[in-house]
């Protein structure tokens, strides 16, 4: 079975717009197999402020305390997860809200404790159990919390444990879902671009903010042999039956803007 995997910033699961969930729809009956990875920036970023806890972000990425952690894994796991599951239920899937610390699926390690705090990367995942779940034609809908073999929890960003388990299951594409049609490089959309001219974009400042661990975990996964990376829009269809759209990151050397 052919394998997609789709990571839902959490801005964006209220704006899928039903062209881009007829997509999805289109794909799982011809064979498809999806599984969900989620953000949840913004559910996030109103609990912290009730609570009057502050955020700081480092090159795009939460610098997470035990504090920060609590309440990412309350608010993932609970309103953003219940959220996205629900509407693709509504939308013909079959769904499994998933925990990524739960069954050890995702298994995590500290990226640098001193600077981001219980900020993590994904070491390795339980792919025998999706695979079981996807065997069953449901769908996994997937919270970016990792735990480590001591019961360490972490916060990961949802790009990066979306290309882990991209790699992990051998998904013929991954999917970054955001409000923009892709990467914009010189006032326009790229529809293919190559790692090395992301790393120039980044130096020069036109790749910023939270587009950088999107690209950066694109550039890794497909050095871990993932074919193809996409960055699209959930306001619009990603797919028009012959072409992918958005920005397309693959290890071709040409670039088309």
């Amino acid at each position: 079975m052919k394998k997609i995997v789709i990571k839902c910033g959490g801005s964006v699961i209220d704006l899928l717009s039903p062209s881009f969930l007829q997509n999805v729809k289109s794909l799982k009956s011809q064979g498809y197999q999806f599984i969900f990875v989620h953000g949840g920036g913004p559910d996030i970023n109103k609990m912290l402020e009730l609570y009057h806890v502050q955020s700081v972000f480092v090159n795009g990425l939460r610098k997470t305390t035990k504090e920060v952690l609590e309440t990412a894994e309350m608010v993932l796991s609970g309103k953003t997860n219940r959220k996205l599951t629900a509407l693709l239920q509504m939308n013909g899937l079959q769904c499994l809200g998933i925990n990524g610390s739960d069954v050890h699926l995702l298994q995590g390690t500290f990226i640098n404790e001193a600077e981001l705090g219980y900020v993590g990367s994904i070491e390795s995942v339980n792919t025998e159990f999706l695979h079981n779940i996807l065997a069953l034609q449901i769908t996994p809908v997937i919270t970016p919390i990792a735990m480590d073999h001591n019961g360490v929890k972490y916060n990961v960003n949802a790009d990066t444990a979306a290309a882990a388990v991209a790699v992990a299951v051998g998904a013929e594409r991954c999917i970054f879902v955001t409000d923009v049609p892709g990467i914009k490089i010189g006032g326009e959309y790229c529809s293919n671009i190559e790692a090395e001219q992301i790393n120039s974009s980044i130096e020069d400042g036109e790749i910023t903010g939270g587009m950088i661990p999107k690209v950066k975990s694109a550039i890794s996964a497909l050095e871990e042999g993932l074919k193809t990376i996409s960055i699209v829009s959930g306001k619009k269809a990603f797919y028009d039956g012959e072409n992918w759209l958005g920005t397309e990151i693959s290890n071709r050397k040409e670039l088309h803007i």
